[in-house]
C-alpha cells in the first residue's frame, strides 16, 4: 500500500471511529447541553445521570490555557463512555472514552470544553440504558493572556500576532503553508499557538518555549524537536508543524 492509499485508509478509519463512537444523531436534538457550575470555594462537581438509547448529555465546562481538567465516571452500562471535545470543535475529540480509563490534561486553549456522554450506537439502537455518575474538575492557574495595552492585538481578535507556517495538517498527505495565530500569556515564551485547519483546528500550547498541552487525541502522541529557531511540533506519524520563536514570543 503506498503512502496516499495508507492515508486515504487512515481518514476512512477515523470518520468510521467518529461515526461509531457518537450517539445515534450526535448532531441532532437528541444531544442536549447542559452548563456545569461550581459550587462557591469549589473546584469539582459530582454529577448523576441517566441515558436511554440514543439520548446523550454535553456538560459544558469553562476553562483556561494552563488548567488541567479532570473527568471520572461510573456507569451501570459497560457501553456508556465520555468524550472530551475543545473549544469550537465540530465533533474531533481530545479524548475518546472507549481507549479505557478517566481523563486528565492540562488545557491548551480558552474556552467551553465539552464532557459528552452518551451510549455506544449499538447499545443506543437497542434502546439501553445506563446510570452514571460525572465527577468534573478544573485545577490549577490559568495562564492570562498578555493585555492588548501591552501586546497590541489583531484588530477585532484576541490574536496577538498571525504568521504563516510549514505544515503538514491533520489528514492532509503534503507540507503546505498554513494559517497560524498566537494568544501570547507571558514575554517568556508562554502562549497558545491555533493553527485552523480543513478537518480541525489544532492548538498547542507553549511554557517558556516548549510545547507542552495540545487538543489533539492522547494517541496521536506530541512530540517536539528544536531546528534552529523553530520548534517542529508532531503529532502521530504524519501531521506538522514549523513554529517560529518569533511567533510564540513576540521577538
Amino acid at each position: 500500500m503506498n503512502k496516499t492509499s495508507r492515508r486515504c485508509a487512515t481518514v476512512a478509519a477515523f470518520i468510521l471511529v467518529h461515526v461509531l463512537l457518537s450517539p445515534v444523531g450526535a448532531a441532532g436534538p437528541e444531544i442536549r447541553s447542559e452548563r456545569v457550575r461550581f459550587a462557591e470555594g469549589a473546584s469539582s462537581a459530582v454529577i448523576k445521570g441517566q441515558l436511554q438509547g440514543a439520548a446523550g448529555v454535553d456538560y459544558i465546562v469553562r476553562a483556561s490555557a494552563g488548567q488541567t481538567l479532570t473527568v471520572k465516571m461510573q456507569e451501570t452500562n459497560a457501553q456508556n463512555y465520555f468524550n472530551v471535545l475543545p473549544p469550537g470543535s465540530a465533533g474531533s475529540a481530545m479524548f475518546v472514552g472507549d481507549t479505557g480509563g478517566d481523563f486528565s490534561g492540562m488545557l491548551p486553549a480558552d474556552g467551553d470544553y465539552v464532557v459528552r456522554v452518551y451510549l455506544m450506537r449499538p447499545a443506543a439502537r437497542r434502546g439501553e440504558a445506563s446510570d452514571y455518575t460525572l465527577t468534573i474538575g478544573v485545577g490549577g492557574k490559568p495562564l492570562a493572556p498578555i493585555a492588548a495595552s501591552e501586546d497590541a492585538l489583531i484588530p477585532g481578535t484576541s490574536y496577538h500576532a498571525s504568521a504563516k507556517v510549514r505544515c503538514v495538517p491533520a489528514f492532509a498527505t503534503a507540507a503546505r503553508d498554513c494559517d497560524a495565530f498566537v494568544i501570547r500569556r507571558g514575554f517568556d515564551g508562554t502562549a497558545t499557538v491555533d493553527l485552523p485547519g480543513s478537518a480541525e483546528q489544532r492548538s498547542i500550547l507553549f511554557v517558556k518555549g516548549k510545547p507542552v498541552a495540545a487538543n489533539a487525541q492522547a494517541s496521536d502522541a506530541m512530540t517536539s524537536a528544536r531546528n534552529g529557531d523553530t520548534t517542529i511540533v508532531k503529532f502521530g506519524s504524519g501531521e506538522r508543524y514549523e513554529i517560529p520563536d518569533a511567533l510564540v514570543t513576540g521577538g
